[in-house]
């Protein structure tokens, strides 16, 4: 792997908090890559710190040791209003609840964050029935979160995340609130969505299967991240 070209990169990242006069160390030593187009899983048991990283490669929180690097530059010197900037313009987040704004359309969820970073309306609709579309969703564009099913809101979500090509997609248990049937469903959207953008994600799940079905796991256990490969692989 070329990690040159990473549109992701951790440098021997650590998380520690402090409780009292003691400790708590989520994980230590972290270091990953993530390649544009490519989709990795991020597994490991409840608490194993799954969260906390990625909210870390998604500049919400600062790590206690260690580098993170987005396109190429490290981003632990930069101010708050760079970070921000970094983050606008290159991640985008989708959750396990979807987040919706209910009084919207599914359209109008898309346009909205193209239109609040300086997109024309009429050119932000045109993109977000494009990735509507490749979603799946070309025929439920004026319906409300309500009346959506959960899989086709979690679909617009997805869709709202990447309104703004970003170069990285973060997803925390996307699938974790849908059934087994609609999770899959979803997750193919996921997968060829991120293929036809080139984004790189990084998806954190409990859900195997859907793990097995990616490019390659990263598995976080007892303050380490190991690179797993892809499971099931002989």
């Amino acid at each position: 792997m070329n990690e040159m070209h990473a549109a992701l990169r951790l440098d021997g990242v650590a998380r520690v908090y402090r409780e009292g006069e003691g400790e708590l160390e989520i994980f230590r030593d972290v270091s990953a890559a993530l390649m544009p187009g490519e989709l990795v899983a991020l597994v490991g048991p409840s608490g194993a710190g799954k969260s906390s990283l990625l909210h870390m490669a998604g500049l919400l929180e600062a790590p206690t040791a260690g580098e993170i690097v987005i396109n190429g530059v490290p981003v632990s010197s930069l101010n708050d209003l760079e970070r921000t900037r970094i983050r606008r313009e290159t991640i985008g987040f989708v959750y396990q609840a979807h987040h919706l704004l209910p009084e919207f359309t599914a359209l109008e969820n898309v346009v909205i964050p193209q239109m609040i970073a300086g997109v024309a309306r009429k050119v932000a609709a045109l993109e977000a029935e494009r990735l509507l579309t490749i979603l799946g969703l070309e025929h439920r564009l004026t319906h409300r979160p309500a009346q959506l099913s959960g899989g086709e809101q979690q679909r617009v979500a997805i869709g709202r995340a990447l309104a703004n090509k970003p170069r990285i997609l973060l997803a925390d248990e996307p699938t974790g609130n849908l059934d087994p049937r609609t999770a899959t469903g979803v997750f193919e959207a996921l997968v060829e969505i991120v293929r036809a953008e080139g984004v790189g994600a990084l998806v954190a799940t409990h859900n195997l299967q859907l793990a097995a079905k990616m490019d390659r796991a990263l598995v976080l256990h007892e303050g380490r991240l190991l690179d797993a490969g892809k499971l099931g692989a002989q």
